[in-house]
């Protein structure tokens, strides 16, 4: 049988197709890429906020169509189906099987009773324990892996439906992280990106105590890594420890994304987060000051229920000030469960869209002013690609994470061979990309 994948949402959601994809091919099946060919099409979706549930279920009335020509089933995973798979069955019975993220110890047992219904299978599962499993597929090239270290979230933001779909916090032991990131350095990975809903709390729930900036140290061990970065750093959680570990080690790259949310303490005490305005500002100016070339990131919320326009323009006029190198917005989405969503004050969407706009606005300008102050420096390069036309080599430095940040042009006449790391300089820049010359 052929099977086909399509997987949305974060890098997280990611991992669990891979390893989905992993499973199939270590059982004989044939993995496609093409949904015209595939006899088997598996989605995996996501949840989280109302345009990804608006794409996912887009993308399920779509493959059904496959359905009619040479697809024999449909199968449908994921955090959309742990919120909504009774609705889902009702309203699109043309999936043949859907399986909640709380249920994916089962996934394989599912999917074979599916697959095989006429025939009598053996019951035992070897893949009980989705988390240990060790059959995966990496679908983003030969030069970087994601790795996720912990899956869920205990934090408890009120707009926030990942502890719902997801549960708490559940980090993986440090022996099984290491085994896993061998395994891929072996396989030629150049670069490790570590995942989970909030790196910075890895480890709290076995050891007692936030355990990322050990693993960091543990990982550098490994010769054949030469970039690491981790992603969704939570700035409570961003300690002297974990800055000097990331100073100290040429490995890790000098990045951190740090998700703030807003910087008004009444809208930061309503989304119940950790951290107030005074203490994200002392950090951002500690990071800098500790880390010369550091780079941050983070993503800010406009029009959550009850936030006014002095809140807005305090959130305004802190990022035309802290000049992020990297800044992603997103307008407030109303979660069934949530305790926001319950929250009387909601703000209406063309206010959400006026809002969005000027801080996307505002950030461009920025980002711009950034770039250009790289002209002229050197940097290294992960060579990834060439340019249609074959004059140009594309890559990203230790400044971006693929998918969201920028890229980096190298022109030269020199034969570079794809995953080598190059040094070069930065002549120009492009809206939010480099163009560099050897």
């Amino acid at each position: 049988m052929k099977i086909g994948f399509v997987s949305l949402g974060c890098s997280k959601n990611l991992v669990d197709t891979e390893k989905t994809i992993g499973i199939f091919k270590a059982n004989g099946y044939e993995i496609v890429n093409s949904p015209e060919k595939a006899d088997v099409i598996v989605i995996n979706t996501c949840g989280f906020i109302e345009s990804a549930k608006e794409e996912a279920i887009n993308t399920i009335l779509e493959m059904a169509e496959y359905k009619k020509k040479n697809c024999k089933f449909l199968v449908v995973m994921g955090c959309l189906v742990e919120r909504y798979k009774k609705e889902l069955e009702k309203e699109i019975p043309e999936v043949d099987l859907y399986i909640k993220y709380s249920e994916y110890n089962t996934l394989w047992e599912q999917i074979q009773n599916l697959l095989h219904k006429e025939d009598k299978l053996d019951n035992s599962n070897k893949y009980s324990n989705f988390d240990e499993i060790e059959e995966r597929v990496i679908s983003t090239g030969d030069n970087f892996a994601y790795l996720k270290i912990a899956d869920g979230c205990s934090n408890r933001c009120t707009y926030c439906a990942i502890p719902y779909i997801r549960g708490p916090q559940k980090s993986r032991n440090i022996e099984d992280i290491l085994k896993e990131a061998n395994k891929l350095a072996n396989e030629g990975y150049k670069e490790i990106i570590l995942i989970a809903q909030d790196t910075t709390k890895y480890g709290i729930d076995i050891y007692g105590k936030p355990q990322l900036a050990e693993l960091l140290k543990e990982l550098c061990k490994i010769e054949k890594i030469h970039w690491i970065r981790f992603l969704y750093a939570y700035p409570e959680t961003i300690d002297d420890e974990l800055i000097q570990v990331v100073k100290e080690n040429e490995k890790i790259c000098k990045y951190f994304d740090i998700p703030i949310q807003h910087i008004s303490d009444r809208v930061l005490k309503m989304m119940n987060r950790q951290s107030d305005g005074v203490s994200i500002r002392k950090l951002i100016q500690k990071l800098r000051k500790e880390i010369p070339e550091v780079v941050i990131r983070t993503t800010v919320m406009v029009g959550f229920p009850g936030e006014t326009k002095e809140d807005f323009e305090e959130l305004y006029n802190f990022v035309k000030e802290a000049k992020f190198d990297k800044l992603g917005c997103f307008a407030y989405s109303k979660e069934d469960g949530t305790p926001a969503a319950r929250i009387k004050e909601q703000i209406h969407p063309m206010t959400k869209k006026s809002r969005y706009n000027k801080i996307m606005s505002l950030q461009q300008e920025i980002s711009k002013e950034n770039l250009q102050k790289q002209i002229g420096k050197e940097v290294e390069i992960l060579i990834e690609d060439k340019t249609y036309d074959g004059r140009t080599y594309v890559g990203r430095t230790s400044m971006d994470v693929p998918d969201i940040d920028g890229i980096a042009y190298l022109n030269t006449d020199k034969n570079i061979q794809i995953g080598d790391f190059v040094k070069a300089k930065v002549i120009d820049v492009s809206n939010y990309d480099l163009i560099c010359s050897i």
